[in-house]
């Protein structure tokens, strides 16, 4: 055991620091956490929406819902500003912790990054039609510029929101980087307009990104102009058909669903957040197959997905990365060791909200090699065992997003729309993480005991 954690410790973790400290991730991991406000508003309306209209017109209770009708009104318009349009949020994002991790002008960055999204996007909106139009309202469109067939209209020169979601999100980052790595040389090799010293300092300092940010968007025109002209498809359409989606898609197989629970476990070990050096990846993919699930909850269509950035805190990861709520369950329960009992007595309270720092470097967690087993085997273990039992269809997938302090079993609940099913789900995977905590917990008492002893 010590000879391969001294090989994890000297050829692993140094790498996974490198990666974890690269400037393009870091900014990636930070857009997505600050986008974090406006996912939460967009999830509440979602569950409120759910509450105060899907359900009860499922059982029938009309009054309800017409009741509710003004709440429900007041909900689809926090839905619409705010994850209907999340990709421009994130855009912006982007845009800004790019530059600021270059420290250069960040409001510029964002500024740039959000306009190279938007000439990403398809700018023609379609609406499919329910009956073929009469000649003359056909008329009366076509002359008005818009695009009439027999099953549909086109309006050019207008955005959708279903270009401006979670949808896009891969344009978002693809665009912006582009226009990012051209705005950022430029703003580095000091190519820029320099104003006197009399002149106020907000002016000067727009004059001074004005080269780069002019240099830059016309790159992305260009680059998006030969694209389409090469392929016929708009740059963020073909992303969409040809990688977002089948990467989306790969996120779903359990090879990869596996392979991030213990790459995270196994980094935490070390004392690395996993969670935080693995969240482009976790993010990128799962975090928007996420998004997509919470807007087809809230246009009343089928789940796309089944396994999202959520499933792990609501099935796996109790109280933590490790699912350590349960070890400080495990500990009040049997050990007999005064030292952990009294760090669990003081990290559980906390652990209730998934703040495991206490547990992690208090009892500690971090690089113990009598829990080094249980700490990697207990998470995929629970994440096999949800991703299967959520793939048969018979727990709902997680289809809300809840925030990140939400208690164990309230999460897993909540965040699948209040399917009582995911109780049980949670329950169950917990009774099992605690055996495969016992015997080493028991053991780590065992061994206190005999040093005692000695």
């Amino acid at each position: 055991m010590n000879a391969i954690m001294n090989w994890l410790e000297k050829y692993v973790v140094p790498v996974a620091a490198k990666i974890g400290s690269i400037r393009w991730l870091v900014a990636l991991r930070d857009s997505f956490i600050a986008t974090l406000p406006i996912t939460m508003a967009g999830s509440l309306a979602v569950l409120l929406n759910a509450i105060l209209q899907t359900y009860p017109a499922q059982w029938g209770w009309t009054g309800v819902v017409n009741a509710a009708q003004p709440l429900i009104m007041i909900d689809n318009t926090v839905s619409m500003g705010s994850l209907n349009i999340f990709a421009i949020f994130f855009a912006v994002m982007w845009g800004y912790h790019l530059a600021s991790a270059y420290k250069v002008d960040g409001v510029a960055g964002a500024l740039v990054s959000v306009s190279a999204f938007f000439m990403g996007i398809n700018a023609t909106a379609q609406v499919a039609l329910g009956k073929k139009l009469s000649a003359g309202a056909a008329k009366i469109l076509t002359d008005a510029g818009v695009t009439v067939s027999d099953q549909s209209i086109t309006v050019g020169n207008a955005f959708t929101t279903g270009h401006l979601g979670s949808a896009s999100l891969f344009t978002a980052m693809i665009f912006g980087a582009l226009a990012m790595v051209v705005y950022i040389y430029l703003m580095k090799k000091d190519i820029s307009i320099k104003m006197p010293d009399t002149v106020p300092p907000a002016v000067s300092k727009a004059f001074v990104s004005l080269i780069p940010a002019i240099a830059a968007l016309y790159v992305i025109s260009i680059v998006n102009y030969l694209f389409t002209w090469g392929t016929g498809q708009v740059f963020g359409d073909w992303l969409s058909e040809m990688i977002q989606a089948p990467l989306l898609h790969a996120g779903q197989s359990a090879g990869m669903v596996l392979l991030v629970t213990f790459l995270v476990q196994l980094l935490w070990f070390f004392g690395i957040h996993g969670s935080s050096v693995l969240q482009p990846v976790l993010d990128s993919i799962w975090q928007t197959s996420q998004l997509a699930n919470i807007a087809a909850l809230q246009n009343h269509d089928p789940l796309p997905y089944k396994w999202v950035r959520g499933s792990w805190d609501a099935f796996a990861w109790y109280g933590g990365a490790g699912g350590t709520i349960i070890l400080l369950i495990a500990i009040l329960w049997v050990s007999k060791r005064a030292d952990e009992k009294t760090v669990a007595k003081l990290a559980f309270v906390p652990g209730l909200f998934n703040i495991n720092e206490p547990v992690m470097f208090g009892l500690p967690v971090v690089l113990n090699a009598i829990y080094f087993i249980p700490f990697l085997l207990a998470p995929l273990v629970n994440t096999a065992v949800a991703y299967v039992v959520t793939m048969l269809g018979w727990v709902a997938p997680v289809q809300i997003a809840v925030p990140w302090i939400t208690p164990p079993i309230l999460d897993a609940w909540m965040a699948t729309n209040f399917d009582f099913r995911a109780i049980i789900l949670a329950v169950f995977n917990m009774i099992v993480a605690f055996f495969i905590w016992l015997p080493f917990v028991m053991a780590s008492s065992r061994m206190q005991n005999e040093e005692l002893t000695e």
